[in-house]
């Protein structure tokens, strides 16, 4: 399938839109070109309460989440994954309500820093984050008239997870997938074979409809995430013929590649690229001048 977005998402800024039967969204007034229109907090039940992705540091939001909990007990905080947008308010929120956080696990690369290796994107994560509760995929945690299940879907970043509403085929796929753009796969955060691995995962699921991290919902997931393969492996082709072409660094091939994107995603499509390359290289296709970074040189093997 042709891979199709959807950028026709309009967010309700501090009011709780109900998405599915006992879900409802809340979304972070914090637009911006990775995060389209905000970040999406979700609610689940109807008594005891679960918050997924309480979201940035927001006073604005955090008294949008107060207001639709309403009063109600709150067990559990599920966080998917250590980005900034996703993470820092259920610190606060856990005080305000008594919940457990829980989580894959805390902020770590995908791995290790190479000599001399600068994360350009420390600043972007939530190192202070700790789970009271570290999942094991396919853990279940059970609530008051729910239960999610924890899927591991490492990619976008090594500790990112997903939560499927067990008995419901909802899935709240985070930044894994999204309808309106696709996942960015940055290294030494993310990797690109995880995130295919983790397509996978997903594509042997049957889900009915994805609640992602930002936008709107993905109604038709197994085609939608098929497409996503289909359109990681374009650019993974592109990458490689861009090298035959003669291209050897990075920035020659975002230039040719991303010439119809929003110069202002370049340095993540650089890290995109990054990412692709390094997947390259450890598959044996692509060679490069030392450890695969944002500066090697690169040739077909």
């Amino acid at each position: 399938m042709a891979l199709v977005f959807d950028n026709s998402f309009i967010p309700d800024y501090g009011n709780a839109v109900d998405v599915a039967p006992g879900v409802r969204r809340i979304t972070v007034n914090n637009p911006g070109p990775f995060t389209f229109h905000g970040t999406n907090s979700y609610i689940v039940g109807r008594d005891t309460l679960a918050v997924i992705d309480p979201g940035p540091e927001d006073e604005a939001h955090f008294a949008a989440l107060i207001n639709a909990i309403g009063g109600h007990p709150v067990s559990h905080i599920f966080v998917s994954h250590t980005h900034r947008d996703h993470s820092p308010l259920g610190a606060r929120l856990k005080e305000a309500t008594g919940a457990v956080i829980v989580a894959e696990g805390a902020h770590r690369p995908a791995r290790p820093l190479h000599i001399g290796e600068v994360n350009p994107l420390d600043a972007s994560a939530d190192m202070d984050f700790r789970p009271d509760i570290s999942t094991a995929d396919g853990e279940v945690i059970h609530g008051d008239g729910w239960a999610l299940r924890a899927i591991h879907t490492p990619g976008h970043t090594a500790n990112h997870a997903a939560f499927a509403l067990e008995g419901t085929g909802v899935f709240f796929s985070a930044d894994h997938v999204m309808a309106w753009a696709t996942t960015i796969v940055a290294p030494p955060d993310g990797a690109m074979a995880d995130y295919m691995t983790s397509l996978d995962k997903l594509l042997a699921r049957d889900d009915k409809i994805y609640l992602p991290g930002h936008g709107g919902p993905v109604k038709n997931p197994r085609a939608f995430v098929r497409g996503l393969r289909m359109h990681r492996r374009m650019r993974e082709r592109a990458v490689l013929e861009r090298i035959r072409k003669g291209d050897r660094t990075i920035p020659d091939m975002v230039k040719a590649i991303y010439r119809d994107t929003d110069p202002r995603l370049h340095g993540a499509a650089g890290l995109s690229v990054l990412a692709h390359l390094e997947d390259l290289v450890a598959r044996g296709l692509v060679v490069t001048e030392g450890a695969a970074a944002l500066e090697g040189v690169f040739w077909i093997g």
